[in-house]
């Protein structure tokens, strides 16, 4: 079980990931830096807010990988995804891009949609398991 430095401090009291034998548990996981940006988000000097579903999504896949290498495994070893997206009108994007990580032969997958998330900004969160043999 891992709180790891080098990402985004979890806003509760949980571990970024967990092995459970040759299981891994990865935490649900949003696009948020160490410093508490976002990637896929833009606010220009009038205050509007641009949010990028296919920016977000790649950044949420990125840590995820990140956060399984430090078990030694690799985005390649997910065998379930947990969707969350805020608007299904983002499914289409975020589609587009979890296909340039994962094909027909990847992970089993579940899509939902939710009011919110943890920060206005987001506008997708993924947990996932992995089977990595110890």
């Amino acid at each position: 079980m891992a709180v790891l430095k080098d990402k985004a401090t979890p806003r509760g009291k949980y571990p970024h990931i967990k092995r459970v034998g040759d299981f891994l548990f990865v935490s649900g996981t949003s696009s948020r830096r160490k410093d508490n940006t976002f990637a896929g988000v833009e606010v220009d000097e009038m205050g509007t807010t641009n949010l990028n579903i296919k920016e977000q999504t790649k950044a949420v896949l990125e840590n995820i990988d990140a956060i399984l290498k430090t078990e030694g495994a690799s985005i390649k070893d997910v065998v379930d995804v947990t969707t969350f997206l805020v608007n299904m009108n983002d499914f289409g994007g975020y589609n587009t891009t979890y296909g340039e990580f994962f094909d027909y032969d990847g992970p089993t997958r579940t899509t939902v949609a939710v009011h919110q998330l943890p920060h206005p900004h987001l506008l997708i969160e993924i947990k996932a398991m992995a089977y990595k043999p110890v």
